[in-house]
């Protein structure tokens, strides 16, 4: 009777963790390619270059099968308790910031970074996973079927960490939800297990983000300069190894006047609770810099994974 008492208990205990495990919250978005087909793009300056970037609010508002289509995703993922970020609120959101500019510059020098529409969104949103949907219906005489791609998309990296396609059965007289959800439903189970995969290895290892450096020309220093005793880049070095999970990052690149790290690491939350980004974390290089060396410096943003600081001024 013990010993079924026990087993019991501990079936519960793992029910219980499995319950309270934080799941990643995630927003689905149409891809670039269904959106491009049909029409849905706009076009931004990024310095000088136009650039063609999806233009979600056109298509949430000429376009019904997308609602019903992001609707029927929503539904099949929410019965998966998976938390989920509505696109078309983010975007209001979006909108009702009417600080958001195109450009961050500089006070005094005009050094000025270019945010993408999309970049601002996920920042607005801040999902982690970006799940980018394409389908298109099949007629074969009064049968009809859809065609679906799902990508799981890091939404700090752009990597693509989960995926899954397929075509569902013939049907007759269905409509969209239907035969998506037809399609989607032998799939979207492993798709699930590929987003927790890399969610898990999140919690374990932090997740990614990119961190540059540069120097502003007023700047009478530079990285090789020694500051305390050591260069100023092996001083920032041994900062990011020593705020990083398990001092896990990438030095890629390194000069008197840049430095770039990738695969950089950071917790996915601070000490409070409170979800990190590349800005949140980048702050505390900042605040390193100012208060040990009384270096002023510019952190600039790009998206939820990419950070950059000019040393120098602000």
């Amino acid at each position: 009777m013990k010993k079924v008492i026990l087993i019991v208990a501990l079936f519960l205990s793992v029910l219980t963790t499995n319950a309270q495990a934080k799941k990643p919250t995630i927003m689905v978005v149409p891809s670039d390619v269904w959106c491009n087909q049909r029409g849905y793009m706009l076009e931004y300056n990024n310095q000088g270059t136009i650039v063609k970037v999806p233009d979600y609010k056109t298509a949430l508002q000429e376009n019904s099968n997308l609602l019903i289509a992001i609707s029927k995703i929503n539904e099949l993922m929410a019965a998966r308790g998976f938390p989920l970020k509505n696109l078309e609120s983010a975007l209001k959101s979006l909108e009702s910031e009417a600080a958001e500019d195109a450009m961050l510059t500089s006070k005094t020098s005009g050094a000025s970074v270019a945010e993408s529409p999309i970049d601002k969104l996920k920042k607005t949103a801040k999902a982690d996973i970006i799940m980018q949907l394409t389908w298109n219906v099949n007629t074969m005489g009064p049968k009809h079927s859809v065609t679906f791609n799902l990508q799981g998309l890091d939404a700090y990296t752009d990597k693509q960490i989960a995926g899954a396609s397929g075509t569902g059965n013939e049907l007759i007289g269905s409509n969209l939800p239907v035969m998506l959800e037809t399609a989607v439903l032998s799939h979207i189970d492993n798709f699930n297990t590929q987003l927790m995969s890399h969610f898990d290895d999140m919690f374990a290892n932090g997740r990614e983000i990119t961190l540059r450096l540069k120097k502003f020309d007023s700047f009478k220093g530079d990285f090789e300069t020694d500051y305390g005793g050591d260069e100023l880049g092996n001083q920032i070095d041994n900062w990011v190894k020593n705020n990083t999970v398990k001092g896990r990052f990438s030095a890629t690149d390194a000069t008197e006047n840049m430095m770039l790290f990738e695969q950089v690491r950071i917790p996915l939350a601070d000490a409070n609770g409170k979800a990190i980004d590349a800005k949140g974390w980048a702050k505390g290089l900042q605040k390193y810099l100012k208060d040990t060396y009384k270096i002023d410096s510019k952190l600039m943003t790009k998206g939820l994974g990419q950070a950059s600081i000019v040393v120098g001024e602000k």
